[in-house]
């Protein structure tokens, strides 16, 4: 089994990376912050005014290790990343298989059973936590969660998944304000906005993802396939459909969760967002380093992975995933295992 590196975060504006022997060395005002050797490295994510030499990027790319740069509040802007590795017959079978209806639609239903079984896994495990009368729209939230998964058991044409993975969507976040029992008036929730995020929730919500989104994009390409290429979402150029597609049996149970925590918890404050001009919220630095600490913890936990039936810590999750779909297009899979909360 694959072990789970560390992820890179910097944060702090105005630092430079660059490469020295065998690590990498940040810089801030040319005093050196930290060095990382690369054997321990598995990613590094850059925020807002952070650069990196050319040599640490040619270092990454020739070692497998994701480069990814991010705005100042989370949103991405590009990656670099080394020469296309891999089996090519493995990428040949990704792309024609992207073309075959059925299997296209197959592959988006188990993905989407994945998300709405975990979502509603969500509700239920908050109802038991929380037992009361305030419980009563989760219950119902998750009642028709449960009616959604039992109309998937028919396999669907692609556009009736994704309909039903919108209807699902929709009617999780439309109780996700009851999921919130601490600070509630600082972080009440009224539904899902992205660019950009108009209320606290939905800033921590986005840049979580895009953490999420970060991981699995290097698992895809570490076993060797092409993110760019997914099967519920179409494509789109500059868009990761395979990367968000095995991100959505993730959020609920990776993201949310721990969006939720962090409010219900009081780790992040109402103070730690920022209201911009155009009317979005932005988190401020020292929030931001409250959240990456916060992800970077929770990927070490162990958990045993439901289909494989082995512990593993958190993170590995991305990769398990990316390569049982690798095992699927080889044709070693009947059908994509989703992930799927006990």
């Amino acid at each position: 089994m694959r072990h789970l590196l560390n992820t890179l975060y910097v944060t702090t504006q105005g630092s430079y990376l660059s490469k020295e022997g065998e690590t990498v060395c940040v810089r801030v005002e040319k005093e050196t912050k930290l060095r990382l050797p690369f054997h321990n490295l598995g990613g590094v994510v850059c925020f807002g005014q952070v650069s990196c030499s050319p040599y640490l990027m040619g270092a990454c790319a020739e070692k497998d290790i994701l480069i990814s740069f991010l705005t100042e509040h989370g949103r991405f802007l590009a990656r670099v990343s080394g020469p296309v590795s891999g089996n090519v017959l493995l990428r040949r079978a990704q792309y024609r298989c992207a073309d075959a209806p059925e299997f296209c639609a197959s592959v988006a239903k188990s993905i989407v059973v994945g998300k709405v079984a975990n979502s509603r896994a969500v509700l239920t495990r908050a109802v038991r936590d929380h037992p009361g009368e305030g419980t009563a729209p989760l219950q119902e939230a998750a009642e028709h969660l449960r009616r959604v998964l039992n109309s998937m058991r028919e396999t669907p044409e692609l556009d009736s998944v994704r309909g039903i993975e919108g209807d699902a969507a929709r009617e999780y976040f439309s109780v996700f304000d009851h999921l919130i029992v601490a600070q509630r008036d600082a972080f009440s929730f009224a539904g899902r906005s992205r660019r950009p995020p108009m209320d606290p929730v939905n800033a921590l919500l986005s840049f979580i993802y895009t953490l999420v989104l970060h991981d699995v994009t290097a698992a895809i390409e570490s076993v060797g396939l092409d993110p760019a290429v997914g099967y519920l979402h179409r494509d789109r150029p500059g868009r990761p459909g395979l990367a968000l597609d095995l991100m959505e049996e993730l959020r609920a149970y990776i993201a949310d969760r721990l969006a939720l925590s962090l409010i219900n918890r009081r780790q992040v404050e109402a103070k730690g967002f920022d209201i911009t001009e155009s009317g979005g919220v932005t988190m401020d630095e020292e929030t931001r380093k409250i959240v990456l600490k916060a992800y970077q913890k929770r990927k070490q936990e162990e958990i045993t992975h439901p289909f494989i039936d082995e512990k593993m810590p958190l993170g590995l999750i991305p990769f398990v995933q990316a390569l049982l779909f690798a095992r699927l297009l080889r044709g070693e899979l009947d059908a994509y295992p989703p992930f799927l909360w006990r």
